[in-house]
């Protein structure tokens, strides 16, 4: 099979994955099993052998992600219901004052959305947005557009979120540097993006129309008296991170083998790492705040079965993937893009913004890119598997239109008609995508 069929073939995939999620409303995850399949008989595989690489795809990526994603759906679960999020929210504000909430708002929805989905994280947040445009005159939009730009940087490029997290294990990245250069990345991002943009495109002051919208919201409740403080949450929320991080920092420096190795490995892996931060949570977000393990119970079996299409379609990205490699297309197209001059980086870049603008997926978009990607990454050594994760991410955060959900919430949240979303949000991921690639041009060149 020529390289030339190869990519048409793969062209052809990418087209009915598009078609059957934009146009037809087929879930994702029926979509990309379809485009597997398509993928193997189109390459000339035996029908048995499509069989064997799906099933082999969705359980060689299950079996690393399936847990992980819970335990992180638990976690945000916990802080959702302590009232540790909105405690976050108004300690920064009480600090920094209220005519820097954009930037507040910014700095909340970078932390808070590290353990907690993007609509999550949002809509939880979103009654304190209410209450600072109340109380000091600012336009939602200027309040909104920093907090929605944060979370979905943070939902694109930083573990232990499951696009990131999948893509890292696809790519066989170190989760520990994916987190370090996603912050690296993402913090200067959700600043330009977020209350930079803010401040040049979206009115500071609330226009006349605001009042009434306001009227309409009074669903702001008080917060829990026994919320937890400011410091708890945050160490509960990090925690995670600080043993992911915290192991990829201390293997270096230990010697392979030993005691020591054995047992830093072992409690900065995700898995552990979440287990331990859950159980940790537990306490501190749960038994500490007067609620009963029955209560516990309830809320975990509650945040898991929401989870059921996500890991469907990580489990559908996986097979894709197997199935470009047991194809050997994987070869054609390396050997076609090697010859080409375009960056890896901006390949990545471009192929996962490209599939979020059709699909409105940002895990479609990520697990996709990367089955793409992957095969390329041998023929350019000078770029890291965690580099490549963040380019992936960087092209999946831009374009949030009418194909995501997400821009809805956005927009109904605050108030917005169609054009002004557009303008405002959709824009603002567009500058947050180009902002990340050339930070991760950047970073690529130190690392």
């Amino acid at each position: 099979m020529s390289p030339t069929t190869s990519l048409l073939i793969l062209g052809a995939a990418i087209v009915t994955i598009v078609v059957m999620i934009g146009r037809f409303r087929i879930h994702p995850f029926l979509a990309l099993l379809t485009a597997s399949l398509m993928v193997g008989v189109g390459a000339g595989m035996a029908p048995l052998a499509v069989l064997a690489a799906i099933e082999k795809g969705v359980g060689g990526t299950l079996g690393f992600l399936a847990a992980i994603i819970g335990l992180g759906s638990i976690l945000g679960k916990l802080l959702e219901v302590s009232g540790g999020a909105r405690r976050i929210a108004e300690a920064l504000l009480s600090s920094l004052g209220s005519q820097r909430a954009a930037w507040v708002m910014m700095l909340v929805g970078f932390i808070v959305g590290i353990p907690v989905f993007f609509e999550v994280g949002f809509v939880l947040l979103i009654p304190l947005i209410y209450v600072v445009a109340r109380q000091t005159g600012l336009s939602l939009v200027y309040l909104g557009v920093p907090l929605a730009v944060s979370l979905m940087v943070v939902h694109a490029i930083l573990p232990p979120h499951p696009a990131a997290t999948a893509v890292t294990s696809l790519l066989g990245a170190d989760i520990g540097k994916v987190i370090i250069y996603g912050v690296l990345v993402g913090l200067p991002t959700a600043v330009i993006a977020g209350p930079l943009w803010a401040r040049l495109f979206c009115p500071r002051l609330a226009p006349p129309g605001q009042q009434a919208f306001l009227a309409g919201h009074n669903e702001q409740q008080p917060l829990e008296v026994r919320a937890p403080g400011v410091v708890l949450t945050l160490f509960t929320v990090l925690l995670p991170l600080l043993l992911m991080v915290g192991k990829t920092l201390a293997i270096t420096v230990l010697e392979q083998g030993s005691v020591a190795y054995e047992w830093v490995a072992f409690l900065g892996s995700p898995l552990i790492a979440l287990l331990i931060a859950v159980s940790f949570a537990y306490w501190s977000f749960g038994l500490r705040q007067g609620q009963g393990m029955a209560q516990l119970l309830e809320l975990t079996g509650r945040c898991l079965a929401p989870l059921a299409g996500i890991v469907l379609i990580i489990g559908a990205g996986g097979a894709f993937n197997e199935v470009l490699i047991g194809s050997g297309m994987d070869k054609a197209m390396a050997a076609v893009l090697q010859q080409s001059s375009l960056n890896p980086i901006i390949l990545a870049w471009l192929i996962a913004g490209l599939l979020h603008f059709a699909v409105g997926s940002v895990t479609v978009a990520m697990i996709s890119a990367a089955g793409i990607v992957l095969p390329v990454m041998a023929q350019y050594p000078q770029y890291s598997p965690e580099i490549m994760v963040i380019a992936i991410g960087a092209g999946a955060i831009g374009w949030t239109h009418v194909t995501d959900s997400a821009f809805w919430v956005v927009k109904e949240y605050l108030g917005l008609s169609l054009s002004e979303a557009i303008k405002k949000f959709t824009g603002a991921t567009v500058v947050a995508s180009f902002t990340a690639l050339l930070a991760t041009l950047l970073l690529a060149r130190f690392v």
